[in-house]
């Protein structure tokens, strides 16, 4: 008979957790040794090479959330996906990547790839023909993110997954947006898993941490090159981390709901010029969300109409944090021109669609009513501060 599979919040408390042989504790303990036997022992632990007990059980819980065999935990999101690339990637291999992604791993693609003598194309769309129309006899990867950072279009992972298949080709997304809790991109058919585990994973805007999921034959090969570049965690922040998934289900369900209500609200406001949240039948994306999304998530983002000041409006705010990062309990808003697509040239912001005022808002757990009383009296500010200077 098969085992029956454990739910998502059970997952996220028990998968991975170290058993207190010696106090029976409720907790994991932890291990802050880097240094271990290698005598007689059935594993040879090192820091640097992801197997201390801690790294270990973490990685068990991350691989069950994402339906994976195996995973691994890194020292940052980047971490995680530059030595994931280079894994796959050597002088004379190409690959594809969508056009809109966030602006640390473009500016990796365009800063660091020519050096190693590794080719790139950015699709001109998102629909499964724009990939396939950028394939060439040396493309080796194709590398999506959906949902985006910061304009929340969605990509189609099964359309994506059956050209990396027709091509041979390994599909990678980042799935940070979304987190576990809201999509399971395996299960769709793409090979890699990456995320920032310092957003949703962690939760608390406390934790620096980046993390990998795949089959054992893939990891493997990633592990290889880990081990090499130096990304470990140390296991301090691995039982941080640990600590904080277990209650990762319960944070973004709420986070869910009240990015619903703030993104009716805020559609609905007739100083909000567009809205981007992929939960809104106006979205273009909409259908495509509900058919490979289990949740629509905490993330949007926004523009204020042209006669309210968007600097002022985020200064303004008084609950709402004016704050870099993201998927913290806490709302937070920023500028994406100033902060995460900050490396990006003007123009290719505009190529993205990414406007100067744009705000990208994190939606927390608070109550959506105090929410959205902190946001309309920003909004009154800035209207009364431009049409003040203004005269």
């Amino acid at each position: 008979m098969e085992q029956r599979k454990k739910g998502l919040n059970t997952i996220c408390t028990h998968t991975g957790q170290l058993e207190d042989k010696e106090f029976k504790g409720a907790v994991s303990p932890l291990y802050m040794g880097t240094s271990y036997a290698f005598d007689d022992v059935d594993v040879k632990r090192y820091p640097r090479y992801f197997n201390t007990p801690n790294q270990v059980g973490l990685a068990k819980k991350i691989a069950a959330l994402e339906h994976a065999e195996a995973a691994l935990i890194f020292g940052s999101g980047m971490a995680a996906i530059s030595t994931t690339l280079m894994a796959f990637l050597q002088a004379g291999d190409h690959i594809v990547l969508q056009k809109t992604l966030y602006g640390g791993t473009y500016n990796l693609v365009t800063e660091e790839f020519v050096k190693y003598g590794i080719s790139y194309s950015f699709t001109d769309g998102l629909q499964p023909s724009d990939f396939e129309d950028k394939i060439q006899e040396n493309t080796k990867v194709i590398f999506i993110e959906t949902p985006s950072n910061p304009l929340l279009t969605i990509t189609d992972l099964n359309g994506v997954a059956k050209i990396c298949k027709k091509y041979k080709l390994v599909s990678m997304i980042d799935n940070t947006f979304a987190s576990p809790v809201n999509q399971n991109p395996i299960d769709f058919g793409i090979d890699i898993v990456i995320h920032s585990a310092t957003k949703y994973m962690g939760g608390h805007s406390d934790i620096l941490a980046g993390a990998v999921a795949s089959t054992e034959s893939y990891m493997k090969r990633i592990f290889n090159l880990a081990k090499n570049f130096g990304g470990s965690l140390s296991d301090y922040t691995v039982w941080l981390l640990e600590r904080s998934m277990k209650t990762m289900g319960i944070r973004v369900r709420a986070q869910n709901e009240n990015a619903e209500r703030m993104a009716a609200y805020l559609d609905g406001h007739k100083q909000i010029a567009r809205v981007y949240y992929p939960g809104l039948a106006s979205h273009p994306d909409h259908q495509l969300a509900k058919a490979q999304m289990i949740g629509f998530g905490g993330m949007m983002s926004f523009e204020l109409s042209s006669e309210l000041d968007s600097a002022i409006f985020q200064r303004s705010l008084k609950l709402i944090k004016s704050s870099m990062s993201l998927a913290g309990v806490e709302s937070t808003v920023l500028s994406p021109t100033l902060t995460s697509h900050a490396l990006l040239s003007p123009e290719e912001r505009k190529r993205q669609g990414i406007a100067d005022g744009l705000i990208r808002f994190s939606v927390g757990i608070e109550e959506s009513e105090d929410l959205i009383a902190d946001i309309e009296q920003a909004l009154k500010k800035a209207q009364i501060v431009k049409s003040v200077s203004a005269n």
